[in-house]
């Protein structure tokens, strides 16, 4: 058991890692590769929104087909997409091979939860959930700083390609424990998957990401607003497929559900606005401060560790004290921090010194820490049990679709500010994060008042 404990961790830290490295990583890459802003803008997005897309997808095929066979399916793939990722001569292949690792990581997530669910006694899940705070806090942490390190030390002068062929030597190792510890399971071949509606989800999600990479980067010609439409067009059709298929991704009652809609909807503004600004705040300490990569990572991370610290002081007793409460003291720290950000920007635009801002840093994390896992849970308050399944699918997925478009859109708005100079393109990337944080704290108003007494 706690073999199996130790494979599901390493698969999930292997996700949170991959999806945070290249937030460090991005300006040498595009430099090296000459991808160019493009290339900036489609690192994490494309990982992220593969993610998002198919994950609930990966849990249905899982059920279908056995959790140990998608398990294997999945880190198999991861491994290789790694393996073409840090190999790759361009960036079309680097992104065609994020989107593999997105993809191949949507199937191999969900089975590590299903396993356990499946086979640890209650006592031992306990433990097991326990362990998973920790180790993903530390994995959120190391991603950046790993990154940072592993750039500046130009490892056999391979600079930042280490960052994914390091995934190739742990996929390895947990393709030969999974084979060979994971119970086998036939899966239930009546288990249905709703491929249309997944692929109506994807069609939406790169018609809108595709039109407004290419529309800020090149121009707004044809191509983008044909695509933005398209994407319109495909989610219009996505949202008829949910109310009309047998066993939808997203069951129509929840969207009935005005506690479940409104966290729904918070969760995609503020992921969206966070991942956002934790994108361009690497760009600004790097190409406006001229920090080095892992001077940029050791300056964001006083913004992890308060990620990490309010979210256990969250978790250990505030979210059951406070409820929906703790998520409006959280978006108010965030707010203050932000601010404290900007104000320093505005005072001394590039001129700023690296350290000054990491007070500032820390006290967003703070506020992150306090709100973000409590969306999620105080969104699940008012939902019945035969939704829950549906309603943490659904909110996991909106979650890396937000995180993809977030960091599309803020950087989008960053490159086009930095016409006019790094300390504006920063200036006018927070005031937009600031306003989605504003407009958000109204639905909050609207969400249940307590998260579910047993999650």
């Amino acid at each position: 058991m706690w073999a199996i404990l130790a494979l599901v961790l390493l698969a999930d830290a292997l996700d949170v890692i991959d999806a945070t490295v290249t937030n460090i990583a991005a300006p040498t890459i595009a430099t090296e590769l000459h991808g160019g802003q493009g290339l900036i803008k489609w690192l994490g997005t494309a990982y992220m929104l593969a993610m998002g897309v198919l994950l609930m997808v990966g849990g249905r095929l899982g059920d279908k087909y056995g959790q140990r066979r998608l398990f294997l399916v999945g880190m198999a793939g991861f491994t290789v997409a790694s393996a073409v990722a840090g190999l790759s001569p361009d960036p079309a292949l680097l992104i065609a091979a994020r989107v593999a690792q997105g993809a191949f990581g949507a199937l191999l997530i969900p089975q590590g939860m299903a396993i356990m669910t499946r086979t640890f006694s209650p006592e031992m899940l306990t433990k097991a959930f326990g362990l998973f705070g920790p180790l993903l806090g530390t994995a959120t942490i190391g991603g950046p700083v790993l990154a940072g390190f592993i750039i500046s030390a130009d490892l056999f002068g391979l600079s930042w390609r280490p960052i994914f062929l390091i995934n190739v030597v742990l996929g390895v190792i947990g393709l030969a424990v999974a084979a060979r510890i994971l119970p086998h399971d036939d899966g239930d071949r009546s288990a249905v998957v709703d491929g249309w509606g997944s692929g109506l989800l994807a069609g939406a999600m790169f018609g809108l990401l595709y039109g407004l990479i290419e529309g800020s980067t090149n121009g707004w010609t044809t191509v983008p607003i044909a695509s933005i439409a398209a994407g319109v067009a495909f989610f219009a059709a996505f949202a008829h497929r949910q109310t009309t298929a047998a066993d939808p991704l997203l069951k129509p009652s929840l969207l009935r559900n005005r506690g479940f809609t409104s966290g729904m909807l918070v969760g995609l503004a503020i992921f969206a606005a966070t991942i956002g600004l934790l994108y361009v705040l690497s760009l600004f300490l790097q190409e406006g401060l001229h920090a080095s990569p892992r001077g940029a990572a050791l300056a964001l991370l006083p913004l992890t560790v308060g990620i990490i610290g309010s979210a256990f002081a969250a978790m250990g007793g505030l979210l059951a004290k406070l409820g929906r409460t703790l998520i409006f003291v959280g978006l108010a720290i965030v707010l203050a921090g932000c601010g404290w950000v900007l104000g320093l920007v505005v005072a001394s635009g590039t001129g700023l010194g690296v350290w000054t801002l990491t007070p500032a840093f820390f006290v967003i994390g703070l506020g992150l820490g306090c709100c973000s896992s409590a969306i999620f849970d105080v969104a699940m308050g008012d939902i019945t049990p035969d939704e829950a399944g549906s309603a943490s699918g659904s909110l996991s997925s909106i979650q890396q679709l937000a995180s993809g478009l977030g960091s599309a859109a803020v950087t989008s708005i960053f490159f086009h500010g930095a016409d006019s100079g790094l300390g504006h393109a920063m200036e006018i990337s927070l005031i937009v994060v600031l306003g989605l944080v504003v407009l958000s704290i109204p639905l909050v108003a609207l969400m249940p008042r307590r998260a579910p007494e047993h999650p």
